[in-house]
This record gives C-alpha cells, sequence and structure tokens, in this order.
C-alpha cells in the first residue's frame, strides 16, 4: 500500500485550520468587537478581522480539498473492496459540501455587513437599534452560520477519525471478507 502522507497532511491541516479559525472567530472576534464601546467602530473591527482571516481560511479550504481528493485517489481500491468505505466516504463528501456552501454563503452574509460602513451594531453578529434592516438580517443569519461551520468541520474531523480507524488492519480485513461473503 502506498503511503498519502502529503494528501493526508494537505487534508488534516486544512480541516485544522478552517475548523479552528472559524471556531476561534466565532468565539472571541465576533463578541470582542463591542470591547471597544463604539457600536459604530464594532462592526468594522470585526470586519477587519474576518478580511485578514479570510484569505488563510480560503487556502485552508483548499489545502482541506486538495488533500481530500488525493486520499480518494489513493484509496480507490478500499474504497470498491472494503465494506463501509464508500459509505464513509460519501458522508465527507456531504459534510464537506454543507461546511463550503456555510462558509461561502456566511462569506455572502459578511460582504453584506462590511458593504455598510460606519453603521451601529452590537458585536459582529448582533445588530443595534439603529442597524438597517438588510444589515440586521444578515447578522441574524450570521449569528447561526457562525457556529454551522464549526459544527460542520468538526463533525468531519470525527468522520476523519472514522476513516483513519477503518484502515487498521484488522478492519480493512474483516471488512474486505464482509464484501466478500455478505451474511444474510
Amino acid at each position: 500500500m502506498a503511503r498519502n502522507t502529503l494528501s493526508r497532511s494537505l487534508h488534516d491541516l486544512g480541516l485544522s485550520a478552517w475548523f479552528g479559525g472559524t471556531l476561534a472567530n466565532a468565539v472571541a472576534l465576533n463578541a470582542a468587537a463591542k470591547q471597544g464601546g463604539n457600536t459604530r467602530a464594532a462592526g468594522a473591527v470585526a470586519n477587519a478581522g474576518w478580511d485578514r482571516w479570510t484569505p488563510v481560511n480560503a487556502a485552508a479550504v483548499g489545502a482541506h480539498l486538495a488533500g481530500s481528493v488525493g486520499q480518494l485517489g489513493g484509496n480507490k481500491g478500499r474504497l470498491a473492496a472494503q465494506q463501509g468505505v464508500a459509505s464513509m466516504a460519501l458522508v465527507k463528501t456531504a459534510l464537506t459540501a454543507a461546511a463550503l456552501g456555510a462558509t461561502a454563503y456566511s462569506r455572502v452574509l459578511g460582504r453584506k455587513v462590511s458593504a455598510q460602513t460606519d453603521v451601529p451594531v452590537q458585536d459582529a453578529t448582533t445588530p443595534a437599534a439603529g442597524t438597517p434592516p438588510e444589515v440586521a438580517n444578515a447578522q441574524r443569519q450570521l449569528t447561526a452560520l457562525q457556529w454551522a461551520v464549526p459544527a460542520l468541520t468538526g463533525a468531519l474531523v470525527v468522520v476523519s477519525a472514522f476513516a483513519g480507524e477503518q484502515q487498521r488492519a484488522s478492519e480493512a480485513q474483516g471488512g474486505i471478507v464482509s464484501r466478500l461473503l455478505p451474511t444474510r
């Protein structure tokens, strides 16, 4: 069996940064934006932080996707032969698609919020009394999405750990035997 060190590293490091960065920003940056005491500056502070994070996040997502494709190629034999591997790959693909969608939509909403300069907000995801309705609506959606992305990428971490367990010799042998000799 060939080694897939590069694709595993890209997969894992990209996923780690994607998960950790979005979780840290949800926990710390979004709420910390209000610490300046100025509701008109809170949005600008949060936007500056997210704008700095966006290229790093894009690189992390790209690395994760490149690593995922490499792992699929490196494990195509197991996908066909070992029971449970194809199902796990489908779950990972669905979670990845959902995380990508939530990440992309968060960016669209973030741009709606950042397009309005000098707008009063409580913090990055909480409107203030004078927040324009379109910004307030985007913020309300971002309130949920700021937790959805780390939840989805965290689920990917768990499924990836399960995928690693499937590669243990005892699991691989049992999965191949089960595929060849299905039980009724």
